[in-house]
């Protein structure tokens, strides 16, 4: 089964005209480049964080890769054998007097 999953590659923050700036390794970003139609592309999202880090960064840089992820084995119950139903009690209707 497929799955999405982020990778996350960098982060970045707000500067002065509400420009993100980031920072992403080189040797990160050339592992999720891609080929199409003979020209290379990379493509990335940018999100923001809910509070900041302890460097100021307000944002996070990250690719969504699909990825093979093992199906979760359904447990079974052994087999048992099927008991007979026992029979109901009837209730007898008492007599008012």
């Amino acid at each position: 089964m497929k799955t999405f999953v982020k990778k996350y590659i960098g982060k970045g923050k707000i500067s002065n005209f509400a420009i993100v700036k980031v920072s992403i390794p080189i040797s990160e970003i050339l592992k999720y480049k891609y080929e199409k139609e003979g020209v290379e592309y990379i493509t990335f999202e940018i999100a923001a964080l809910k509070e900041p880090d302890k460097f100021e960064r307000t944002h996070t840089v990250y690719v969504t890769v699909p990825e093979e992820v093992a199906e979760p084995e359904t447990v079974q119950e052994p087999a048992s054998p099927e008991t007979p139903a026992k029979p109901s009690k009837k209730r007898r209707a008492s007599a008012k007097k």
